[in-house]
């Protein structure tokens, strides 16, 4: 057992020693505070491809979801007049059904094309519906009608009729 547990011992030895001398990614390593807008851009979008293959149902508690939207983040917030960078993040909130940012990042960006619209509405009704649960009638309105202005759907309908 002895023998077993040294030479266990040794080996993860070396092997902390290859890992410690292995060349890293030091982009990676040092967060992205220390990258450039484009980097985090461009690994926000690799992570959330990745995010899409690995897990079923996307929320930002999951890893590699968190990831894609901080690094979106950081690419936002250093160039904020980047409207592909405000609109990403936009979309990353609303696909991990963070609907309070992204709502507030849908109304930031302006004007929005269809797609946006329809994320942006969809938003504001989870939102909406969440008002309305907790009996505050006056937000689920205001939630009903921006998302309204953004784009109609039978979800928006049943809340406003729910709110009569």
């Amino acid at each position: 057992m002895k023998k077993i547990l040294m030479l266990t011992a040794f080996a993860l030895t070396g092997l902390a020693a290859a890992q410690d001398s292995a060349p890293a990614d030091t982009m990676e390593m040092a967060g992205p505070a220390a990258m450039s807008a484009s980097e985090n851009f461009a690994k926000a979008q690799e992570y959330a491809v990745q995010a899409d293959v690995a897990y079923p149902v996307p929320f930002y508690d999951r890893t590699l979801w968190k990831a894609a939207v901080d690094h979106s983040y950081y690419a936002a917030s250093m160039e904020a007049g980047n409207r592909d960078y405000n609109a990403y993040l936009a979309q990353l909130y609303t696909k991990t059904q963070w609907w309070i940012n992204a709502y507030n990042a849908w109304g930031r960006l302006g004007d929005l094309s269809e797609q946006e619209k329809q994320w942006a509405s969809l938003s504001a009704a989870k939102l909406a519906y969440l008002a309305l649960q907790r009996g505050d009638n006056a937000t689920a309105r205001m939630y009903v009608e921006k998302g309204m202005n953004w784009a109609d759907s039978a979800s928006l309908q049943s809340i406003m009729k729910r709110l009569q």
